[in-house]
């Protein structure tokens, strides 16, 4: 009975659903868009922290935080904002570029050298009891840590709480989200994530009560006001409206269509096997009746033939009792002849077992002739465009725009990047030198797939990565398949520096494109 109710546990596990779990992966990737934002007074060469705030970039540049924070460098010109990121060596110095009290938002710009992690911003509909996360750097965590002003003003990494959306409450003043994430006085700017990371809404304050047994709500500018507020700015920031999905699911989905497709083929082939045997049942009665008619037909002329014989015998006899040698030779050659031709009909009758090779005549020429074989694109040189797949993709911060993709059989991409072989799979790895983000292309020309998966990583793995990849040299174009195989396997090893799963897939069925110009190759 144990086993039984066991069985029917995993039954179900394997048959309902799985909920969208955060990945801590995305939600640390979200956190390098996080700002501490600090009100510094400068009076008589004295340096004072006044108060300070959340926020989070939008652009390299531009960082999005509430109003209120700001609020104080109103008419004090002794007062400077500075921006604090969660990693490197220092902070900047920022100004104020938008200010809107009425939804509590505000835009700063960095105004020295700097460059920050842009947020993703989530442009789709946030559901009821939906599980986010609040990022900030809250007084009360900073203050029981004894953190000093100069501890402030370093890189430090936020802070995360999780919650949950309850929806259908909102402020008068302007549309937010309710939700359960806990914020303190500090978390104020500070982005409210969906469990992809995305940013769906900016914290702005909470709820007050005198009874310490009333439960604590907190409310987050919505996206709807964040949008329109950064369109009226100016400001083009990374919009993504793709529904978060875990890469668990993508990789149960795809073996569910892999264990379909197998089923499927297996099903054709026991069709296919179940159609030639009746096929071949039916070509062997009719073979077996050709043949047994054949063998008749042979015995029959066999029979006759030696008759005739018999009968051209006994013309001989007559011609030769009366005295006539001309007929009797005639009429011995002819019984010769058709002893002969009796003996040929006789040898040459069909045997039993050509029944089967008849039978497996008549099949072939029932079967239809086969089309000729379509080159693929391994094989040869292919022009393709390959269309985004969003059941196959989990998408955080890219573009998922179709791209075109030039494919030869000896790896080289596009006429300009050679990928390496390693394993039956062709990729390359990407590390750039000016973003935090590692990123794995692949094609498989077997079934003209070609996918990418992006790491959004800290800046020490990124420093590890560069120092790694910076060992050894990519080949170029049509380079030779020693030269592809090792790079391939170079490749190989910088995995075991990446985390266990990306970030994002995107995942891309390619097709031949369509004659006509080329546009400018998307995919490196």
């Amino acid at each position: 009975m144990r086993f039984v109710l066991a069985a029917i546990a995993l039954m179900w596990a394997l048959l309902v659903p799985a909920a969208v779990q955060a990945d801590p992966a995305d939600i640390a990737a979200a956190s390098r868009s996080v700002v501490r934002v600090v009100l510094i007074d400068q009076t008589d060469g004295q340096v004072a922290l006044i108060g300070y705030g959340s926020g989070f970039a939008v652009t390299p540049d531009l960082i999005v935080t509430n109003a209120h924070v700001v609020a104080p460098l109103a008419g004090n010109p002794t007062m400077r904002v500075g921006v604090v990121p969660p990693q490197g060596k220092s902070g900047y110095f920022a100004k104020v570029v938008a200010y809107s009290p009425g939804n509590d938002l505000a835009l700063l710009k960095l105004t020295e050298a700097g460059t920050l992690v842009p947020a993703t911003l989530y442009a789709g509909p946030v559901d009821d009891g939906a599980d986010v996360y609040a990022i900030g750097y809250p007084g009360n965590v900073d203050m029981a840590q004894g953190l000093s002003m100069a501890d402030l003003m370093a890189p430090t990494t936020p802070v995360k709480t999780r919650g949950s959306v309850s929806a259908g409450r909102t402020s008068k003043s302007f549309d937010t989200i309710l939700h359960t994430a806990p914020i303190g006085s500090g978390n104020s700017g500070g982005p409210l994530l969906d469990l992809c990371g995305r940013v769906i809404g900016a914290n702005s304050f909470g709820t007050a009560s005198a009874n310490t047994t009333d439960s604590p709500f907190y409310f987050a500018v919505s996206m709807r006001e964040i949008t329109r507020f950064l369109h009226d700015a100016g400001v083009t920031a990374r919009i993504s409206g793709e529904p978060c999905r875990s890469l668990a699911d993508l990789d149960r989905a795809d073996a569910e269509r892999l264990a379909q497709a197998r089923a499927l083929t297996d099903q054709q082939a026991r069709d296919a096997a179940a159609h030639r045997d009746a096929a071949l049942e039916a070509a062997t009665r009719q073979a077996e009746l050709e043949v047994i008619a054949s063998r008749e037909n042979h015995l029959a002329l066999a029979g006759f033939a030696l008759l005739l014989a018999l009968v051209a015998a006994g013309a001989a006899v007559w011609f030769a009792q009366q005295g006539r040698p001309r007929e009797r030779s005639a009429a011995l050659a002819a019984a010769a002849v058709l002893v002969i031709a009796a003996f040929v009909a006789w040898l040459t009758r069909p045997a039993i077992s050509a029944i089967d090779d008849r039978a497996h005549e008549l099949v072939a020429k029932a079967q239809p002739s086969e089309p000729a074989a379509v080159p693929s694109p391994g094989a040869s040189e292919s022009n393709l465009i390959c269309v985004f797949d969003p059941p196959r993709s989990r998408v955080t911060v890219s573009d998922t725009a179709d791209v075109p993709l030039d494919w030869r059989a000896d790896g080289c991409v596009n006429g300009r990047t050679q990928y390496g072989l390693a394993g039956g799979t062709w990729s390359r790895i990407l590390v750039p030198g000016s973003e935090d983000t590692v990123s794995i292309a692949n094609f498989d020309p077997a079934s003209q797939t070609y996918r990418t998966e992006r790491y959004l990583l800290d800046q020490e793995t990124m420093q590890k990565l560069r120092a790694n990849r910076a060992k050894f040299k990519a080949p170029s174009c049509g380079a030779d398949p020693p030269a592809v195989q090792a790079f391939g396997e170079a490749q190989q090893a910088m995995r075991a520096l990446l985390p266990a799963s990306p970030n994002e897939r995107l995942v891309y069925a390619c097709r031949p494109a369509a004659p006509g110009p080329k546009g400018p190759p998307q995919i490196p």
